[in-house]
């Protein structure tokens, strides 16, 4: 046998004693979905900054409430005479005024805060909701790769088996050294892509560390298994919860409400707001006692800019309002197509499709072992199985992709009506 036959083959072993003898090691932790949206919960930085927003909502409340301060203003300075009688020394002057937050303009303030406080807590509630759904995708989707991984390994045996039996053949001279070149070569291919598969498994181990936000362990695992058939409403049903529930809609519709308060606000500031002074001017002869009022004069400022401004985000916010919904509508409907493709893909699957691909396997291999095929026959029949059970896992999965989609859009993790 040639040297760089025998360093191929060496190199070959090795790496496929690397893969198969060393398969994904026991984690440190061990995750179910559960305990994963648990700490999501709690860690996200996402949720934080939502709830942040909310106490930031809370003070906007409190500012609005706030009636305004009162001004204390104090005088003091020389007096001189300047005619016979009157005598010299120091005046002073002390006066306090009060403006007036007059009721035309406070309500539309607070009400625009409290519809800013509704927005963000429904914004919260969304947070919260698109949280739960990257974990549990990101969750599906650790699943989907240790599967991968599981039938590339598979693939890896069934083919190592293979190599052995045709090496064997070749020794007694049963068979041509050519297809012990090419199962060789198949196997380093198939080894490839067992390596390629455990990499993908780090990676979405990795991605769900990330939107957990937990300081878990490198060597975290998953632990857990796709649902079985869940029922799923009609499209009807499922539009008519998401308009009801969904937080971002409710989000946008809380929106319009404090601009339209706002533009009333603005609209309200043109009335001008009265201040009430009360004071006492004293020098060295008298003392005066001063009451009185002091009102802007809206001659060149009739607040026109801050007005139009205020309209045309009302305007912004109902076209987004509307936008939004449209946008919603449109996922709400995709995702509900793709379940039912990936139910129609995996009922063929499960009809015979896959148990055909297995048993047209087992006819090869029957065939192959008593001489009346060859090994290309086998390794066609093995790269359909391989295919068809690729195609099967991916139908399971993107029908849990779809659902987790639409329990979000549906809002089905918010315990009834959150607000």
């Amino acid at each position: 046998m040639p040297p760089s036959t025998m360093m191929l083959r060496a190199r070959m072993g090795a790496a496929l004693l690397l893969v198969a003898c060393a398969p994904l090691a026991p984690a440190a932790e061990t995750l179910t979905l559960d305990r994963a949206l648990e700490l999501a919960e709690r860690y996200s930085p996402r949720l934080q900054t939502a709830l942040a927003e909310v106490e930031r909502a809370n003070s906007s409340i409190r500012t609005a409430r706030a009636f305004p301060n009162p001004e204390l203003e104090v005088l003091s300075g020389g007096v001189r005479a300047r005619v016979p009688g009157i005598s010299s020394g120091q005046g002073t002057s002390i006066s306090i005024g009060q403006p007036i937050d007059l009721p035309s303009q406070r309500a539309p303030r607070i009400r625009a805060a409290e519809e800013g406080l509704a927005g963000s807590r429904f914004a919260l509630d969304e947070a919260r909701l698109m949280v739960r759904a990257d974990v549990r995708q990101a969750f599906s989707t650790v699943l989907r790769r240790k599967a991968e991984y599981e039938l590339a390994l598979d693939n890896q045996r069934l083919l190592e088996q293979i190599r052995n039996r045709i090496e064997l053949r070749v020794k007694v001279g049963e068979g041509p050294k050519f297809e012990l070149t090419r199962s060789e070569a198949e196997l380093q291919v198939a080894a490839n892509q067992t390596q390629s598969a455990r990499l993908r498994v780090t990676q979405a181990l990795a991605t769900l560390r990330v939107l957990v936000g937990a300081p878990l362990p490198v060597d975290t695992d998953v632990a857990g298994d796709l649902p079985g058939v869940v029922p799923v409403a009609s499209l009807e049903e499922l539009r008519q919860q998401m308009l009801d529930r969904y937080p971002a809609l409710r989000q946008a519709q809380a929106d319009v409400r404090r601009l339209q308060a706002r533009v009333e606000a603005e609209r309200s500031l043109r009335v001008p707001r009265p201040t009430l002074f009360a004071g006492v001017d004293q020098d060295p002869e008298q003392r005066r006692s001063i009451f009185g009022v002091a009102v802007p004069i809206p001659l060149w400022d009739q607040r026109q800019g801050p007005i139009g401004e205020a309209a045309a985000q009302f305007q912004q916010a109902v076209s987004a309002s509307e936008l939004r919904r449209l946008e919603l509508n449109g996922d709400l409907e995709v995702n509900h197509s793709r379940l039912l493709v990936a139910r129609q893909q995996i009922q063929a699957f499960e009809g015979g499709l896959l148990k055909q691909a297995e048993n047209a396997l087992k006819v090869a291999e029957n065939a192959f072992r008593f001489g009346e095929r060859g090994f290309i026959e086998v390794l066609d029949a093995q790269r359909v199985l391989r295919s068809v059970r690729a195609d099967f896992l991916n139908a399971r999965f993107e029908k849990q992709s779809a659902l987790i989609e639409i329990d979000r859009l549906t809002a089905k993790d918010l315990p009834g009506d959150s607000r």
